[in-house]
């Protein structure tokens, strides 16, 4: 009878240790996987890198990861130049991009995209006491652009300047103010955010917003993720949380259309 007994307690202790090890593994602690997140270190106010903290800020990053939240993973950033981020999609070196990537038809031929969540356009920039009027103007002059933009792209096609290709538009926006450069075409948001904190006397937006194209999150074509990131997206912009997001880093409401 004794050893029955100590047999029965020994089966009643082993179901309950597997039943908590099956609680773990089930419910864990409410956190998802971890997706990586290819992004760019100096595109502000969209993305960049806090020179204090060496965190990642920007409007952006916030957003991936208010959808993030909504959609119940987790993301970890890693920071590349522009034309290896859009590599890192046609590879699935990276899971999620986002880094104010413009929706083209040509993108979407190697990369799937979210529904949009920013409405920009081209503009270009000259100095302070230029006479270019708009792009007609810019045939025959050193005009900068970042190397695998829309802005490199349209220049390109569309104008007959001497084309510079710039890893870091930063370093365009320099050059043009040290005068080795004529004008730079690139997104609107960001060209006025640099004039606004570093140039508001030596530079000036001309022209009329050229090529309105809207920014989506990049994913690898076939991405399990794009429906989860839609939804995440759609919820945030329902909520509340991506009108805070907007106002946090543009200074004004989003426009209804967003």
């Amino acid at each position: 009878m004794k050893k029955k007994l100590t047999l029965l307690f020994i089966a009643i202790i082993s179901i309950s240790l597997l039943a908590a090890c099956g609680s773990s593994e089930t419910s864990g602690d409410g956190e998802g996987k971890t997706y990586s997140v290819a992004t760019d270190s100096n595109f502000q106010p969209f993305e960049y890198k806090n020179p204090d903290t060496g965190e990642m800020e920007g409007f952006d990053i916030e957003l991936i990861r208010a959808i993030a939240d909504e959609a119940g993973f987790n993301v970890e950033f890693e920071t590349m130049e522009f034309d290896g981020l859009l590599a890192s999609m046609r590879t699935s070196k990276n899971d999620i991009g986002i880094a104010g990537i413009s929706i083209t038809e040509e993108r979407e031929e190697f990369i799937d995209f979210s529904d949009k969540y920013y409405d920009s356009g081209l503009i270009l920039a000259v100095p302070a006491d230029s006479d270019i009027e708009s792009i007609e103007d810019v045939g025959g002059l050193k005009v900068g652009a970042r190397q695998g933009s829309t802005s490199n792209d349209y220049l390109k096609a569309n104008t007959d300047a001497e084309v510079e290709a710039y890893p870091e538009i930063v370093t365009a926006y320099m050059d043009l103010e040290r005068g080795r450069l004529d004008a730079v075409l690139y997104d609107l948001p960001n060209v006025k955010y640099y004039i606004k904190e570093n140039a508001p006397d030596k530079l000036k937006t001309v022209g009329k917003v050229l090529e309105g194209q809207p920014y989506g999150i990049a994913l690898p074509e076939g991405s399990d993720l794009v429906e989860p990131v839609n939804e995440g997206l759609a919820a945030v912009k329902e909520n509340g949380t991506y009108a805070e997001i907007y106002k946090k880093w543009f200074g004004t409401e989003p426009p209804e259309t967003e």
